[in-house]
């Protein structure tokens, strides 16, 4: 089987839960598309959506920056990155944006306590620039590490 090529990839991972697959794959999907958008036809930053299932087992894909989508109680990976990731945004203790702001650690992890305060979460991701900042350590990096 031919390796698939890793460079220049940023994933979005939701949960392979029939929660996560019906609630939070099409809030992947929006951010996918919100990167599309912001990084511009000209990039070579290309994006993909998959399961935390597939991103968990498949221990190359840790190098590739990624957003996580959906709560640790949906997705493995949001529980893994509760655990290490710090805290950019905390509202009510109901829904958090975790990323390293510093952008030594590209990953993101974004959730709520349910479905609405996910969505919270995403419209404050994207709204208040955090997306943008985290674009920028993303392709400011020769190779994704």
């Amino acid at each position: 089987m031919a390796e698939r090529n890793l460079d220049n990839l940023i994933l979005v991972v939701a949960g392979a839960s029939y929660r996560a697959e019906e609630m939070d794959r099409p809030l992947a999907y929006r951010i996918a598309d919100e990167i599309a958008a912001r990084l511009g036809s000209d990039t070579t930053w290309r994006t993909l959506v998959i399961s935390d299932v597939l991103y968990i087992n498949d221990k190359r894909l840790a190098r590739c920056p990624t957003i996580s989508i959906g709560g640790p109680g949906v997705n493995s990976l949001s529980a893994l990155l509760f655990r290490e990731l710090p805290s950019a945004l905390t509202i009510d203790n109901v829904l958090l944006i975790q990323m390293d702001v510093d952008l030594e650690d590209l990953r993101c992890c974004l959730w709520g306590m349910d479905h609405e305060q996910t969505v919270e979460s995403l419209e404050l991701f994207l709204k208040r620039g955090y997306l943008d900042h985290f674009l920028c350590g993303v392709t400011s990096r020769a190779t994704p590490q």
